[in-house]
């Protein structure tokens, strides 16, 4: 599918895990003139060489407010947040970097009549009382994650933000996400990251969660195409406002170390839970994303022998 825009497109924290794909994407689409990657770290611009780069903390609202302005930006992707495990180590600030940013996106969206803003939720929405197994897109979340937290509150700003002010906000409630482009970034999913650059440098992989923790996960190319679809689709297609449920594949530590070790016969496993395991508990087993697939087309690509295959294949010879 192709996508046209003449308009600027912002990405905040562009080199985290799903921005520094996400922003590749966006380039390939629109040219790399039309693209501003920023993020608060000078050192990761470096990646950026294809399209606009900034640092910028989105945190200091005139430096944000001033780049929207002067790039002429019309389409916001904010994915800047700090995730659940590190969250957790920081509570206070995690809440204050994740509902603060957001809330001024939202209100610099009504400000300026901004055509569209992406922001991603996660299944840290759910809680210990939420169905586990195909879990529903409404449902009872009780996220017991500062992480989680801050994302069902800001599924409820993003659906008021349409609601009152007619904001085109858009998001997805991402399972975990793995992709080998970057490194894992504080989630508690990051297991699942983790393992195939151990497996490959034929180090010992350590689990902190146990063999039989199910999770649902995603591969980043899936990813990378859903938030697209999403954002390309016609409004009038987009029928959630809050947060769309979104679904791939559901495994555990154990296939996973299964399905590499069919390509590195010695590679050795072992399990250590820690603080993550009680967060894991908490999370659905698996997702019912049936809104997604309904309203705007959804449809996966990778399961976890295709994505194994993908990631031991590209892996070995990307540098970071």
């Amino acid at each position: 599918m192709q996508y046209f825009n003449m308009e600027r497109v912002l990405i905040i924290g562009a080199a985290g895990q799903l921005g520094s794909e996400l922003t590749q994407a966006l380039a390939n689409i629109y040219g790399g003139n039309q693209v501003v990657a920023t993020d608060i770290n000078p050192r990761s611009l470096g990646k950026f060489d294809y399209c606009r780069s900034v640092v910028l903390d989105v945190m200091d609202k005139e430096a944000v407010r001033k780049l929207v302005k002067e790039e002429n930006v019309k389409q916001i992707y904010h994915l800047a947040a700090v995730l659940s495990a590190t969250g957790e180590k920081n509570p206070l600030f995690a809440w204050g970097l994740n509902m603060d940013s957001l809330l001024f996106i939202l209100e610099l969206a009504k400000e300026e009549r901004l055509e569209k803003i992406y922001w991603p939720s996660s299944i840290a929405v759910f809680g210990p009382n939420t169905p586990k197994v195909n879990t529903p897109q409404y449902c009872v979340k009780e996220p017991n994650t500062v992480y989680g937290i801050s994302k069902q509150a800001g599924e409820r700003w993003c659906e008021y933000y349409f609601q009152k002010f007619g904001v085109d906000v858009r998001s997805l409630r991402y399972p975990g996400l793995i992709g080998y482009k970057s490194l894992p970034g504080g989630g508690t999913t990051d297991y699942a990251v983790d393992i195939y650059h151990k497996a490959i440098s034929g180090e010992h992989f350590i689990s902190f969660l146990r063999e039989d923790s199910y999770l649902p996960m995603m591969y980043m190319p899936d990813a990378i195409k859903a938030t697209l679809d999403l954002m390309h689709a016609p409004k009038e297609q987009v029928k959630i406002r809050s947060s769309y449920n979104l679904a791939a594949m559901s495994f555990c530590p154990k296939e996973i170390y299964e399905r590499i070790k069919v390509h590195y016969p010695d590679f050795s496993i072992g399990y250590e839970p820690d603080f993550r395991q009680a967060i894991a508990d908490s999370w659905p087993d698996s997702i019912d994303d049936s809104r997604a697939r309904e309203d705007w087309g959804w449809n996966h690509q990778y399961d976890l022998e295709k994505m194994t295959e993908d990631i031991l294949k590209h892996l070995p010879t990307y540098s970071f």
